[in-house]
């Protein structure tokens, strides 16, 4: 067919709704385990302003991932920026994301990186992931990168930044902060394909450590 004949194609009524139609029947609900909600309650003062989402104990709504999505990270390799003083980096990836002590991994403070290795590279779509909902509380610099290489100097893509003043050094975000609950936060991967997948936090506005308890990532195999 020729260039003309697939613009008219393109154009043709009904052909782009059927399209999104299609498309959209070849996705559902990622549908996550979650855990208890924490019994601390929620703080009387809690940060506001324009770079932070409003805090919510309604979930979001469910993100609309491609059939067949699994949880590629269960069980993977973890490494990180600097060695936790509690916890075990195996943790992250256990499928155990309880609002308790002992089910979150600690580091010091600054901006520090937890890593997945995939064990190859794999159609990312999303990622969802539990900081530490033991408090009600807001992580900062929080920025989610995928990449094939172990490193991170080449090939980086970042999913995700709400580093506004660029603390962090790796470029200034434009996403918003929001508050850590059971619900966890998924972020949208966008078919991304990689086999390291790079998560940095600097503190929250409770504490200056960074704090993990799971990360997952749904994906397809890679073509």
């Amino acid at each position: 067919m020729s260039a003309f004949g697939v613009a008219v194609l393109l154009n043709a009524p009904g052909f782009s709704s059927a399209v999104m139609a299609d498309d959209a029947a070849t996705k559902e609900a990622l549908v996550l385990e979650l855990p208890a909600p924490t019994l601390k309650g929620t703080p009387e003062q809690l940060p506001e302003g324009p770079n932070i989402e409003p805090n919510s104990d309604k979930p979001r709504p469910a993100f609309q991932a491609p059939k067949g999505v699994k949880n590629v990270a269960l069980g993977k390799t973890v490494t990180t920026s600097v060695k936790p003083f509690t916890g075990e980096l195996e943790q992250l990836t256990d499928g155990k994301k309880e609002a308790f002590d002992y089910d979150t991994l600690e580091m010091k403070k600054g901006a520090q990186w937890i890593q997945v290795d995939l064990g190859a590279p794999f159609t990312l779509e999303a990622i969802a992931i539990w900081h530490d909902h033991r408090y009600i509380q807001v992580m900062h610099d929080v920025i989610i990168q995928a990449s094939d290489d172990p490193e991170f100097k080449t090939g980086v893509t970042t999913l995700y930044n709400n580093d506004t003043d660029n603390t962090s050094g790796l470029g200034i975000g434009s996403d918003r902060e929001y508050f850590e609950r059971h619900f966890g936060r998924v972020f949208d991967a966008k078919g991304v394909k990689a086999r390291y997948v790079r998560g940095y936090t600097k503190g929250s506005n409770l504490s200056a450590l960074n704090c993990w308890q799971e990360i997952e990532i749904y994906a397809l195999p890679a073509k």
